[in-house]
């Protein structure tokens, strides 16, 4: 392959490969999931109100509620003040989420 075909196609493919880099967390685990009304553009929206009001930390704690529901029932219930203020954050998001993203 000849120098500018290989940077001809470097710059068509650049651009893909940045939207998967740049994608957060929330927005990988949802795009991934098997919801019925997870899609490219209610994950990237989800993500964006993620970026907004969850740390990263956060985010990437709540990822995995995507894969194993079960983790957001475990903190949803526990009693240590850690699990009660990431909640909080939680929901507030979620509530947020819903409020931004309803198409």
């Amino acid at each position: 392959m000849n120098l500018t075909i290989r940077v001809a196609a470097a710059a068509l493919l650049f651009p893909l490969m940045m939207t998967n880099v740049q994608a957060g967390a929330i927005e990988r685990a949802c795009n991934k999931s098997d919801r019925d009304a997870a899609n490219r553009s209610v994950c990237a929206c989800i993500q964006q109100v993620a970026d907004i009001s969850l740390s990263n930390a956060d985010q990437r704690r709540a990822a995995g509620f995507f894969n194993n529901p079960d983790k957001a029932q475990d903190v949803r219930l526990s009693d240590t003040s850690r699990d009660d203020a990431f909640w909080m954050r939680y929901m507030a998001f979620g509530e947020q989420a819903e409020a931004y993203c309803a198409f």
